[in-house]
């Protein structure tokens, strides 16, 4: 069966969104590696090698899919900063923004009754789910401890140790 155009062409949007993420990330990993805070950029550095691999993912679907994918320009981060709070909520906006775009996805597919995309943006819910969290407990974590120098410090050193792990999805 092939895809209903308007969810390929939702999923193409979804492509660039994740780049954008990225983009977007890559930004936040430069403000924190100005300020010296190199556990806040690996974070970030982490969260963009994320990001790729989610467009990657919906890439494969599509040409598996027979759909041609049409890369989109990628939008210019607008954000500017003032404190270290300032990208981790710009971050937790931006995630409960990506969850929307994904329930369209998903809601788009249903319409159709087109399973096994929505088989696929199963897992794609499920990381939104996980995001969304990990970007609420950063804020948190600032919020509670980032205002002292010792919380911040330790903050930072725990966020060093992330690395990324590629996604695997059952498929």
């Amino acid at each position: 069966m092939a895809l209903d155009k308007s969810v390929a062409e939702l999923m193409n949007k979804q492509i660039n969104e994740e780049l954008y993420s990225a983009y977007l990330y890559l930004t936040f990993a430069d403000y924190y590696e100005d300020r010296g805070l190199k556990g806040f950029a690996n974070w970030y550095m982490v969260q963009v090698q994320e990001e790729v691999s989610h467009a990657k993912i919906l890439r494969r679907y599509l040409l598996d899919n027979d759909v041609q994918v049409k890369m989109l320009a990628i939008a210019e981060p607008d954000k500017v900063f003032t404190d270290d709070l300032a990208p981790l909520l710009a971050g937790q906006e931006h995630e409960r923004y990506i969850t929307e775009c994904i329930n369209r996805c998903y809601a788009a597919a249903a319409d159709v009754r087109d399973f096994r995309t929505m088989q696929l943006l199963d897992w794609f819910v499920k990381e939104q789910g996980e995001e969304e969290t990990n970007a609420s407990d950063m804020v948190k974590n600032m919020q509670l401890f980032g205002s002292d120098p010792k919380g911040l410090y330790d903050l930072d050193r725990e966020y060093q140790a992330r690395v990324f792990v590629a996604p695997t999805m059952p498929m």
